[in-house]
């Protein structure tokens, strides 16, 4: 169980699709072998979601008001099929994804989402606070690139720590969900509307 990284845990993930659980336990099966924890999936009948063609071409859009009147949002989740669409765990998932986005103001799905205008403007803040602190410079890179993830973490959704848990993140969510229902989950776009915000 040493071998079980969070890490290996991530790798395993994204190169199959399948839900972290699954992923940890698989990977503590295995020694931290990822190979072997690939097999150990297969064995188990886990279907690897990272690998299939299927589009994510289906799906639901939710609207969300808060109760003060105030915030509202409207989001867009896709998923394979009108089934897994119109299942109770599917629309659970994005009725609470509308509050998250609600409540924790995310600006980006991902990271890969951020305009490298605003990466690069980010970057150079960091960058200057770390040298205005008198950090040494051989270790001003490691300080911005850490702070980099921190801002992702606040502004990608994908990111952000689960409000209801925060131990988990929104994408671990979102592979749990993929595994439980058998189709790539994708979500596409969201809007975040506040009163007297623009």
């Amino acid at each position: 169980m040493a071998d079980v990284n969070l890490e290996l845990v991530k790798r395993l993930r994204a190169d199959t699709g399948i839900g972290i659980v699954d992923c940890k336990e698989a990977l503590a099966k295995a020694g931290g072998d990822l190979e072997k924890a690939k097999t150990i999936l297969r064995m188990e009948g886990k279907e690897f979601l990272a690998s299939q063609s299927r589009e994510a071409k289906e799906g639901r859009v939710e609207a969300y008001v808060h109760h003060s009147g105030k915030v509202g949002v409207l989001l867009e989740v896709n998923t394979s099929t009108d089934f897994a669409a119109n299942s109770e765990a599917f629309r659970e998932f994005i009725r609470n994804l509308a509050m998250q986005i609600a409540a924790a103001k995310p600006r980006w799905v991902s990271p890969e989402d951020v305009p490298p205008e605003a990466v690069a403007a980010e970057r150079e803040v960091q960058r200057t606070k770390a040298e205005k602190e008198g950090k040494p410079p051989h270790i001003v890179d490691k300080i911005v690139e850490g702070r980099l993830q921190k801002f992702y973490e606040e502004t990608c959704l994908l990111k952000q720590p689960y409000v209801r848990d925060p131990a988990l993140k929104v994408e671990d969510l979102l592979a749990d969900l993929g595994a439980k229902l058998g189709e790539p989950v994708v979500i596409r776009r969201f809007a975040r509307f506040e009163v007297g915000v623009g």
